[in-house]
């Protein structure tokens, strides 16, 4: 597999990020370059380790993990688009803190969740006997640049919609989650 291809694989894999990544620029006020370059690190990180551990997991887990690795990410979108439904739902008087998309813990499940197929197609990479280095790096720094633009766009695009970008963002991130369990139900 060359560059390209590589580079190609790399950007397919984080358009989910992307998608996430969106949705947190709609709902993060104000947008500080410290907390976007958090949010852009941990899907990096996430999104390139996780074909280095499919890799490394190799032939013999291929079978148990494609089972339920669907239903692992769905479940984690559905919790945290959720909890953001229904923190934004509340009256502004009853809300004491906004939901925080980048708390350390919700990066974690977001980026397990966002990054799952990632860890399939590095167990594909096992099989073609690659070196990991090349595409780990394009993954992760593909991923991370993705994520900085998403969060961006999303900020421009929540200063239009003010109200409600929590509870839009959960849709989304519930809709990325059937998005998934969809694909791998029925189009596998």
């Amino acid at each position: 597999m060359g560059i390209f291809e590589i580079l190609l694989l790399a950007i397919g894999l984080s358009m989910d990020c992307f998608a996430v990544s969106l949705t947190m620029g709609t709902v993060m006020h104000p947008l500080r370059w410290k907390k976007v370059l958090k949010v852009s690190a941990f899907f990096g990180i996430f999104q390139g380790g996780m074909p280095l551990i499919g890799w490394w997991l190799g032939h013999g887990f291929r079978r148990y993990i494609e089972s339920y690795d669907h239903w692992i990410a769905f479940t984690l979108l559905l919790f945290l688009g959720g909890k953001m439904i229904y923190e934004g739902s509340k009256r502004e008087e009853d809300r004491p803190v906004c939901f925080d998309p980048t708390c350390t813990r919700t990066l974690i499940g977001l980026s397990v969740a966002t990054s799952i197929d990632a860890l399939a197609v590095g167990i594909s990479f096992a099989f073609l006997n690659m070196n990991m280095c090349i595409p780990t790096l394009i993954i992760t720094f593909t991923t991370i640049i993705i994520s900085l633009i998403g969060q961006y766009i999303g900020k421009c695009f929540g200063r239009r919609l003010k109200t409600g970008a929590e509870v839009i963002g959960g849709i989304i991130l519930i809709l990325i989650g059937v998005k998934i369990l969809i694909e791998h139900l029925y189009f596998q």
